[in-house]
Parts: structure tokens; C-alpha cells; sequence
């Protein structure tokens, strides 16, 4: 420093974790001494400080210097700068330097150590910054009095935590653009948004990210180890989604330091800080953990440093002097900065070469490889345009052209583009904000200052907001909030079932069914489910109540399903036999299990009468198989009816009826069953009410489609009815080739044709019995063999559909067995049967005689 008084100043460093209040610590001392000045890091934590400092003793007294930005006057009392742009010329009373253990950092540490070594307040020097830098600088100054202040607040360790699972106020760490951007995507579906904060956004969109989730609006940050770096949130825990980081020369694990660094964010002031790992980030070392947790980490072996006392009396003078050694331990030299890389590659250029003769020439070029590469890449392009500004700047003007800044600042002044494409303007647009901060290089240096600094916030505007857009539900923040606020979200369920919640459709409620609609985010989900499903509940047991009241007809019965209200309430389910089906209520876990057996209760007793009203004749057969009122010929009749549901064959029930006594007969006809010469059945079961209940029984037994046939319909053509017999038979149906009849209409038509065979051999088929079944002429005389008969003669006729049926002769297809006179039965009953064994024996008796 130039122009203060002799140092006897007092030098301590105030070491000590994060959240130990050094910063606070060293504002007071500033502000007790008549001028101050304090080195930061990062731009956006100087303009934090910046504004505290102004808040206290007002903005005359207080400027801002930072590379892209100055406020207030050059004769302030107080001076925040970052440390790159601290001017150490100038003498003030207190000096301050936060994050000295930056001294280590490989691309900025060298200034910091210059600032450790060389940069002193006249009465008093703070620094500031981790314990780790301890031995180092008491090594290399040793005058510094150690000042330890522990931490305010316990940070312990909380171990893995799921994306989906991370409590309110949580920051999530990785290490890249690309996974920041795809854990706030994850994070938006789950939790309803995140703020984002990488190092590569403008101090104004990384204010705005914080500003957005400081102010509640969201719940959630994922971050770059950016926010390790003095930025002060209401953090309450750290999730680590990585623990490995590429450094700009390997991909290495992160130190236990580095860990501490970013999780101290967690638990500000008097509040208590958790951090842990995410998203399959692995578990932490034990012992990364207890150091963690105990701020105990290995010491700094060496720090980075760089002759600050150059020659600029020639390149290579320059050269020589920045590779000076720097004659003390614990210091190891750098020459991979930036500035130093860019001068290496540019003095090695002949137009650059010719420009740099004497001292003032290579100290501009100097100074113009030091303008920073905000996109982080030494690249041709940078490059480029490091050395089109020297040479600008050593024309005859010694400016840069209007013109040309005007048309490269304007090529950026665009707001269209994803947000890679924003933050690459940003970027630029940076470059030639630090630029207009060169007052020298300027004709008129406020007008350039103002256009980069406009076009700059308009890109962070539309930065902010596309990060917004891609990474914040702005309907389930709200809806976060307004939970937070009032406790509970209001939902509200409308006539015709559809559930809202603050205004929001979210689902349907159908019968005692909720159904919740789809939604794209997780959090938004979980926040209506839950807000609708405690409505739901409360009206789900009212509509419960309400229902086990309810006369029959409100509840109907259709197919498989049990209906109330326009809303399938129960389904039909195989149970315990035939004619016992279960019932399966249709709804959903909202509904209590008390109320859930009432509604089966009731749904069972309406079930139950539906069956009596439809089948109350096949339930009086069932009664009446299990019972000992009826012979066991009979009983079995019964129940192969009821096996059937009303009807079979007369060949499978031969044997049975064959053993019926007329007493038999008379009280399987009390209970309705007709024993007739093809079928055994139930007349009633062939009414279209029966026929419903049927179908449905058949349908349940088979696993099938419920069908049945139309009401009065006695026959039916192949396409109009399944392929499967059982099916039919089971309806009342008897399939006879490419048409089944139904076994009433069976039995008459059989009744009929043997009434014509008894009068004569052959006879003319009547119309009127074709007609009566529906069928046509060639389909009916198909049916005749299963009956007993077949054609015996038709006329051939040209068009034989014309044909009259009354044309058709029609005889039995067997001729039929002339029965025995009366009194040859009488003999024959007396002698036995002609192959009785008593009648063989008598004709062998009468040949020995």
C-alpha cells in the first residue's frame, strides 16, 4: 500500500467453520474504525455486505468495487470489493480478506496469498476463513493473532435421503450444469420446483434464484458448490447427489474439507443444519462424517502464489518476473492462471510482438490478459478477442471503437434461446461488462457501462424466468403454500362427482369409487391426493350411511354389476355354489371397513331377493335336493336340475326318471318340472326375468361375457348365440345343428309330429308349425332327425324356397314297434319274458318229456 501511515497495526485471522458469525464479526470492526475495506470471493456476497453496510451508515458513505460493477465514490469511507478488485493502493484504517484459505485455490489462489501477505489496514487487518489455513499462516505471518470462533449452531450428519423424501429448506449438490438441470427436472415432478444456482449464472439471475427460494415459493435448491461460498440461505439440510467433482485437471473424490464447506450451509445462526447424500450418491466415510461434524480437517500443506512485483520492461522481463520462485515455504509457485496462459500464447505472436515495445505497451497487454473468461475456457475465440482489444488499444486512438463494441454488444442483445444459449450470452455479455470498467479504454465509458449492464440484466430476466419456467410448477408452489399458510387445502366434491381442490379438478368420485387424475408432478399428486381424499372420506361414509337405507329399486342389477346412482357399487364374483354368488364392493381405500360391510350386508340382502323374485323355482328344487321329502330318484332329478339351472336332456336323466314312482311325478310336478320326452326342465325359467338372472349365473360360471337371448325368442340361428352348449342348455336351449330351440318349443313340435305319425305313416308337414319356431322351411326340416322323423318325399320344383311345407311328407325315421295286444301282455306277464331264465327252462323241460 502507497500513502498510509507506518504499519503497527494489530493482524489476527478469525478462523473458524461456517456459521460462526466471522463476517458479522468483521462489519463491526469496520464500521469502528474511520475507513475499512473488505475483500470477498464473490461478486453477489460484496453486493450482499455492500447493502448491509449501506442500510447502516448510508451509500455516500460506502462504495462498490467489484470487475464488473463500481458504486459510489472513490473517496467513500468504506470500500466492499472482491478481492481481484480491492484497491490495495489506497490507505484505510481496517482491511479485511474473507475465505483466506482460498489461497489455496489453483486458479484464483495466488491473489488471495498476495492479499495475505502484502495487504494490511493501518490499525487493524482481519482474515477470515477456515481453520485450515491455521499453520500456514502463522507460519507466514507470524505476528497474526488466532482468533477461534466456534460454530453457532450443531451440523450433524442425516445419511441417505431419497429425491422424493428431502425435508422443506433442503439445497441438492452436484457438480455439473447438465445433473443440476436434471435434478431440478426431478425435482419439479416431485417435490413442484426447485431454485436453481450454478457458478456460471449472473449475480442478478443467481439473486433472483435465491430470492425465489428464500421467499417460501419454493422449498427446494439444487446447486453447484457454488453456494458453499458465503451465500447465506435458510438452509436446513445438504444433500450431496455427487461426491466426485472434476477440479479443471481430474475428476477426483471431494476432501472432507470441501464436504464441510458446502454442508456448513445447513443450520444458519442458532439453527441446527443436517447434511447426507441423495439420489444414490453412496454413503459418506465414517471419518469424512466425524470430521464433518467436528470441523476438524486436515491442514492446507502449501498455498498458491505469484510474484506481485513484475517487470514490465519487455515480455521476457515480464516472463522471468512471474516465474520468480517465491523464496519461502508453505508457497508454491503458479503459472497455469489464466492471465498467465493467455500472455504465454499471445506473446508468442508477431503482431502482437510488434506492439510491445517499452514498458507502457506490455503493461497493457498485462492488464488485457487479464480480462476474465466468464465461460470458463481458454478457447480461440477468447483469445481472438484478447488480442483484437490490444490492438484497438495501441492504435492511434488508443480506444476501442465504438462501433465495433456497439455491433458485438448488440449480436447479444437477444432473448430468445434455451437457457444454455442465455447463460453463453451472459457470459460474453460479462466480458464486456468488466470491459467498460476500464475507464482509459473508453471514449465515453458510463454510456458503454449502462448498455452491457442493461443488455446483461435483460439476459438474467429472461434467464431467470426460462429456469423458472422449466423448473418451478407455479400452481403446485402455490398450492405448497397455501398449505403452509392455512393448514390444509379446501377441496370440495361437486353433484355429478367431480372433487376439486382450491379450485382444481383433481379426480372423480363414482359411487364409493375415487379415482384421482393424472398428473405430471409428483408433489402436485401427493398435494391433491391428499387434500381430496380427506373430503372424499368424510363423504364417502355419509354416502355409506345413506346407501344401507335405500329401498331395492334404487339399487339395480346389470350384467355383473350391482348399480346405485349411475355408479357400479359392487360386482358379481363365483361363490359357494350355482346359485350363491359373492359380492365384491367396487371401492377404494377411503372408505372404512365398517362402512364397507354395510354396504356388502345390504348389497347381499338385494341380491338375494333379485335371485327369489327370478329364480324362486330352481331355489325350491335346490331346497327340496337337500331335503328328505322326496325319493332319492327324485331327489337326484332335482338336483341334476339344479346342477343344470333348469334344464337337461331326457337321456341323461333317463336312468332317474325311469326309477320314479307317480307319487314321484306328482311332487316333482308340485315344484314345477316338466318331464318330457327330450328335456327335463323348468318352465318358468324360460320367462324373460328368469332368463336375466340365468344369463348372469352362466356368465359367472363360465368366466364369459353375460348374454342372453331376446325376450320371446324360441329359436335361434348360429350367429346369434355362443358356441358353447353348456351355455345354451343352461338357458333353456337345446342346440340342434346351425340352430338351437328352445326345449318348450321342442317338446310341442316333438308332440305334434308324433300326433301326425299316429294318424298316418306319412303325413304333410303343416305350415303352421314351421312358422310357429321362427325357422325357415330347409332349417326346420334339419331339424327333424334329432326329433325322431325325417323327410320321406318332396316334390321337385324349380324354386324349392316356393315350395309349399304342406308339399313335404314327413315319417318317423324308425318304424314304429306294434304293441302287444292286452291279452298277450297278460301272458306274457305270466310266463315271464320269453329269455327269462324260468322260461328257457320250461321249453327245456318240455324237449326231455
Amino acid at each position: 500500500m502507497t500513502g498510509m501511515p507506518p504499519i503497527s497495526s494489530r493482524v489476527a485471522a478469525v478462523l473458524g467453520p461456517t456459521n460462526t458469525g466471522k463476517t458479522h464479526y468483521a462489519v463491526e470492526r469496520m464500521l469502528a474504525h474511520a475507513s475499512g475495506m473488505m475483500g470477498f470471493p464473490l461478486r453477489l456476497l460484496a453486493r450482499e455486505i455492500y447493502d448491509r453496510v449501506v442500510g447502516i451508515v448510508g451509500e455516500q458513505a460506502v462504495a462498490l468495487l467489484t470487475g464488473e460493477e463500481q458504486i459510489g465514490s472513490e473517496n467513500a469511507r468504506f470500500v466492499i470489493a472482491t478481492v481481484e478488485a480491492m484497491p490495495v493502493h489506497r490507505a484505510v484504517a481496517f482491511l479485511a480478506v474473507d475465505e483466506i484459505q482460498l489461497c489455496a485455490d489453483r486458479e484464483r489462489g495466488h491473489v488471495f496469498t498476495d492479499r495475505l501477505l502484502n495487504a494490511r489496514g493501518y490499525q487493524e487487518t482481519l482474515f477470515l476463513g477456515s481453520d485450515t489455513i491455521r499453520p500456514l499462516l502463522k507460519q507466514l505471518v507470524p505476528e497474526a493473532e488466532i482468533i477461534t470462533r466456534p460454530r453457532f449452531s450443531i451440523l450433524s450428519h442425516d445419511g441417505s435421503t431419497k429425491l422424493n423424501r428431502l425435508p422443506r429448506r433442503s439445497a441438492v449438490v452436484a457438480f455439473t450444469a447438465a445433473d443440476v438441470y436434471t435434478l431440478a427436472e426431478v425435482m419439479r415432478r416431485q417435490k413442484g420446483g426447485a431454485a436453481v444456482v450454478l457458478g456460471a449464472l449472473s449475480p442478478r439471475t443467481r439473486n433472483a434464484q435465491v430470492a425465489l427460494y428464500q421467499s417460501g415459493e419454493v422449498d427446494h435448491l439444487v446447486a453447484t458448490d457454488a453456494i458453499g461460498m458465503g451465500l447465506n440461505m435458510d438452509l436446513g439440510h445438504v444433500a450431496f447427489a455427487q461426491l466426485q467433482k472434476f477440479d479443471g485437471h481430474d475428476t477426483r473424490r471431494l476432501s472432507a474439507a470441501e464436504i464441510g464447506q458446502i454442508a456448513g450451509r445447513a443450520g444458519r445462526h442458532m439453527s441446527d443444519g443436517t447434511f447426507g447424500t441423495t439420489n444414490g450418491a453412496g454413503a459418506l466415510d465414517e471419518r469424512v462424517v466425524e470430521a464433518v461434524e467436528a470441523h476438524q480437517f486436515m491442514p492446507l500443506k502449501r498455498l498458491r502464489w505469484r510474484n506481485s512485483r513484475l517487470d514490465f520492461s519487455s515480455l521476457e522481463a515480464l516472463a522471468e518476473s512471474l516465474d520468480a520462485d517465491p523464496g519461502a515455504p508453505g508457497l508454491i509457485k503458479v503459472r497455469d492462471a489464466l492471465d498467465d496462459r493467455s500472455l504465454g500464447i499471445l506473446g508468442r505472436r508477431e503482431d502482437i510482438r510488434e506492439r510491445t515495445r517499452g514498458p507502457a505497451a506490455v503493461r497493457l497487454l498485462w492488464q488485457v490478459c487479464q480480462i476474465p473468461d466468464f465461460r470458463k475456457t481458454l478457447t480461440d475465440a477468447h483469445l481472438h478477442m484478447l488480442a483484437t482489444v490490444f490492438k484497438h488499444l495501441t492504435d492511434d486512438a488508443a480506444v476501442l471503437p465504438g462501433p465495433w463494441v456497439g455491433s458485438m454488444i448488440a449480436r447479444l442483445d437477444r432473448m430468445d434461446g434455451d437457457i444454455d444459449t442465455l447463460v453463453s450470452r451472459i457470459a460474453h455479455v460479462r466480458t464486456w461488462t468488466y470491459l467498460s470498467h476500464r475507464q482509459q479504454w473508453f471514449d465515453d465509458p458510463l454510456h458503454w457501462q449502462g448498455l452491457a449492464r442493461a443488455v446483461e440484466d435483460r439476459l438474467s430476466d429472461a434467464l431467470h424466468e426460462r429456469l423458472t419456467q422449466k423448473f418451478v410448477d407455479r400452481r403446485t408452489a402455490a398450492l405448497l403454500k397455501s398449505l403452509r399458510e392455512r393448514g390444509e387445502l379446501s377441496a370440495e366434491i361437486e353433484p355429478g362427482g367431480e372433487v376439486v381442490v382450491d379450485g382444481h379438478p383433481v379426480g372423480t368420485l363414482d359411487g364409493f369409487a375415487f379415482t384421482l387424475g393424472a398428473s405430471g408432478l409428483a408433489a402436485e399428486h401427493r398435494l391433491f391426493a391428499g387434500a381430496a381424499r380427506r373430503a372424499v372420506t368424510q363423504k364417502l361414509n355419509r354416502l355409506a350411511a345413506d346407501f344401507v337405507h335405500e329401498p331395492d329399486a334404487a339399487i339395480t342389477i346389470e350384467g355383473r354389476e350391482l348399480r346405485w346412482r349411475d355408479a357400479t357399487v359392487g360386482t358379481l364374483q363365483p361363490g359357494n355354489g350355482l346359485l350363491r354368488p359373492a359380492i365384491a364392493v367396487t371401492a377404494t381405500d377411503e372408505l372404512t371397513l365398517k362402512a364397507r360391510l354395510a354396504i356388502e350386508r345390504r348389497l347381499e340382502a338385494r341380491l338375494r331377493r333379485w335371485l327369489d323374485d327370478r329364480l324362486q323355482p330352481l331355489q325350491a328344487l335346490d331346497a327340496a335336493s337337500r331335503s328328505g321329502g322326496l325319493s332319492a330318484a327324485a331327489r337326484g332329478i332335482a338336483y341334476r336340475l339344479v346342477e343344470g339351472l333348469g334344464a337337461l336332456t331326457a337321456g341323461d336323466a333317463a336312468t332317474l326318471t325311469r326309477q320314479l314312482s307317480p307319487a314321484d311325478r306328482r311332487d316333482l310336478a308340485r315344484l314345477g318340472v316338466r318331464l318330457g320326452v327330450h328335456h327335463v326342465y323348468l318352465p318358468a325359467l324360460l320367462k324373460p326375468a328368469a332368463q336375466e338372472a340365468l344369463a348372469m349365473l352362466v356368465a359367472l360360471a363360465k368366466g364369459t361375457a353375460t348374454w342372453q337371448p331376446a325376450a320371446g325368442r324360441v329359436s335361434l340361428r348360429t350367429e346369434e348365440y355362443p358356441a358353447e352348449p353348456a351355455a345354451l342348455a343352461a338357458l333353456g336351449y337345446r342346440r340342434m345343428g346351425r340352430v338351437a330351440l328352445r326345449v318348450d318349443m321342442v317338446e310341442r313340435i316333438a308332440a305334434r309330429l308324433r300326433e301326425l305319425a299316429r294318424q298316418e305313416s306319412t303325413f304333410a308337414l303343416p305350415d303352421e308349425l314351421v312358422s310357429s319356431t321362427g325357422l325357415g322351411r330347409d332349417e326346420f326340416l334339419a331339424l327333424l332327425p334329432s326329433l325322431g322323423f325325417r323327410v320321406d318325399a318332396r316334390p321337385q320344383t324349380a324354386n324349392d324356397e316356393a315350395e309349399p311345407a304342406a308339399a313335404v311328407r314327413i315319417r318317423r325315421a324308425k318304424p314304429r314297434r306294434q304293441r302287444p295286444s292286452a291279452e298277450h301282455r297278460k301272458v306274457q306277464a305270466r310266463q315271464g319274458p320269453s329269455n327269462s331264465p324260468f322260461a328257457v327252462l320250461a321249453r327245456l323241460k318240455a324237449v326231455v318229456a
